[in-house]
């Protein structure tokens, strides 16, 4: 078996472990990244709005000295930890936090433009080359009179910020693993209760196409897989009946068929070489002939149980009178149960009674069981032919008093070219078909027989029919 399911989804399971990884390290990290950015440069703006409407809007409007403001704001810096710089209109830095109070030699920032935030409240960069590493600078105009005065502006390394991001990425990357990890569970779940299942299950499969219907396997499941499993086991199971059903069949035919031919090869060379005196030819020529109806008869009743076995067979449905076709069956049988002083009782409901069948091979079921009955009769016996109304069922049974079959045959009776040791001698010239026929054309009625025996007293065999529907019956 090529372990392509299997291979498939742990290679589909390790691509969703890559295509993981690959998220979280790219797009998890740049919006977590962002996401800190934004949340940073938005505690910074907040303190920029504070400084510029306090300390700021105080140093301008001259309420307030240089200094004094200058150590507000190295204060806020230091708790910040990010530098606070007052700077004007022109990008000369006025106050620095991170630096001495510096008058005589102040310190304009190049190309010096507010508008560098765009729509936004933050910039991130080296702001106009005064950094080496790119820094976020938040903004907060510094107003008075209805004029910007000057800027307070609050700067801060990305550095810590990537260092956060990547500590919170170091927790999003366990928790990918954790989850990869429980998720291996249900890899080793599926393996356990569907992939080895299934091995075992197409390994059975490949043992029945080989021939090896005698393979057994088992699986302690109780849902859809177990389910198949039992069905292909029961499939196998039936199949190697009918092996051996066919096996049985070939040899059943090949045994029926070379004992008329060995028989009639023998006195055919017989009377060739003269060992049979020509005054005899006429006696064993009968034989000969009796022998050939017997081959005909068994090739008849194999090609007709052929037919019955095929799907969709037609019945050519008709009401008709089943009593008036008993009658006529038990007439055909006078000549035989005269010579055997044999009997036969008709015990038929009403005078009439329409039943809706195939009347042909209704007429074949009933002559096979008569046949059986007289052929196992004893001299001097009766057979009894009665039908039972039962709803709208028409029960007709066949009874005779003969040999019987015994206890352990009578499930074997309808096999083909079946008969017990107690009939082989009195049913030289049967095929073993009669009752496989009688059952094929019952069952394809939709119809039940039955069969009651005791052995030394006799055999009942019991058959349903549909009665038709009187108004019908009666057109």
């Amino acid at each position: 078996m090529k372990r392509t399911l299997y291979l498939k989804f742990v290679l589909a399971y390790l691509i969703f472990a890559f295509f993981g990884f690959i998220v979280v390290a790219t797009f998890t990290s740049s919006m977590t990244l962002e996401h800190m950015k934004r949340e940073r440069a938005d505690a910074l703006y907040r303190e920029a709005l504070l400084i510029s409407n306090t300390y700021a809007a105080d140093l301008y409007n001259s309420e307030i000295t240089l200094e004094s403001v200058w150590r507000q704001i190295e204060a806020i810096g230091t708790f910040l930890g990010s530098p606070i710089w007052i700077v004007n209109p022109s990008g000369l830095i006025v106050l620095d936090s991170s630096s001495p109070l510096d008058i005589e030699n102040p310190i304009t920032i190049p190309n010096f433009s507010p508008t560098i935030t765009g729509n936004s409240f933050y910039t991130v960069g080296n702001f106009f080359g005064m950094f080496e590493d790119d820094m976020i600078s938040a903004f907060a105009p510094i107003t008075g009179q209805y004029k910007v005065k000057g800027y307070v502006v609050i700067h801060a390394s990305t550095k810590e910020l990537q260092r956060s991001c990547d500590s919170l990425l170091n927790i999003s990357y366990l928790t990918l693993l954790i989850l990869f990890l429980l998720s291996l569970i249900i890899l080793l779940f599926f393996t356990e209760m569907v992939y080895i299942p299934l091995r075992k299950i197409t390994h059975a499969t490949e043992q029945y196409a080989v021939g090896n219907f005698l393979y057994e396997f088992q699986l302690d499941s109780e849902d859809e897989i177990g389910y198949l499993a039992a069905s292909l086991s029961f499939m196998a199971s039936e199949m190697a009946k009918n092996e051996d059903n066919q096996k049985r069949l070939v040899a059943n035919i090949s045994h029926d068929f070379r004992s008329p031919l060995t028989s009639m090869r023998g006195y055919l060379e017989a009377m060739l070489d003269g060992t049979i005196p020509p005054e005899l030819h006429e006696k064993y020529i009968h034989i000969v002939l009796n022998e050939t109806n017997r081959l005909t008869k068994l090739t008849n009743s194999l090609l007709t149980l052929n037919n019955l076995n095929t799907n969709g067979m037609i019945l050519e449905r008709t009401d008709f009178d089943i009593n008036q076709v008993i009658k006529n069956t038990a007439a055909a049988f006078e000549g035989i149960c005269r010579e055997k002083l044999i009997t036969i009782e008709l015990i038929l409901t009403g005078e009439e009674m329409f039943v809706n069948a195939d009347m042909v091979k209704i007429q074949q079921v009933l002559y096979n069981l008569v046949d059986n009955a007289i052929k196992f009769s004893h001299k001097n016996s009766s057979i009894k032919i009665e039908t039972i109304e039962k709803s709208n069922k028409l029960l007709v049974s066949v009874k005779d008093n003969g040999i019987g079959i015994p206890k352990d045959s009578l499930r074997l009776v309808w096999n083909r070219f079946y008969k017990t040791d107690l009939s082989r001698g009195k049913d030289k010239k049967g095929t073993g078909l009669g009752l496989s026929i009688t059952k094929e054309i019952i069952h394809s009625h939709k119809e039940n027989i039955n069969v009651v025996s005791t052995e030394g007293v006799g055999t009942e065999f019991i058959f349903t029919l549909e009665k038709s529907n009187e108004k019908n019956a009666l057109s």
